[in-house]
């Protein structure tokens, strides 16, 4: 059986995603990180619901100028075009995204 925790590497020049889902227009993914932040603003079409699962990272979103905190258990939903990016990620976060059709 998988575990979500298998298989991360020890160094990753940027993060990594891995598909675990796609069907039926929902979409799961497992994403690592070690210390990356975003470069440039999501602005994506489905919804986001995603949760830190290890470690700690800071999402900023552009409208509302503001910084949110995540820890291991806390969860976000993201709404479609609600621009946003990683500001900030511990030595090793490990995320879980779900994403979701608009209507």
């Amino acid at each position: 059986m998988p575990n979500i925790f298998d298989n991360i590497p020890k160094q990753l020049p940027e993060e990594l995603t891995n598909i675990l889902v796609n069907s039926n227009g929902v979409k799961i993914e497992r994403i690592i990180s070690q210390g990356h932040r975003s470069e440039f603003w999501y602005d994506q079409t489905e919804n986001e619901w995603v949760i830190v699962l290890r470690g700690s990272a800071k999402l900023k979103f552009e409208l509302e100028d503001k910084t949110i905190c995540l820890n291991a258990g806390d969860f976000i939903n993201i709404k479609a075009h609600v621009k946003h990016k990683v500001e900030w990620t511990s030595e090793e976060v490990v995320w879980l995204a779900v994403f979701y059709p608009a209507h």
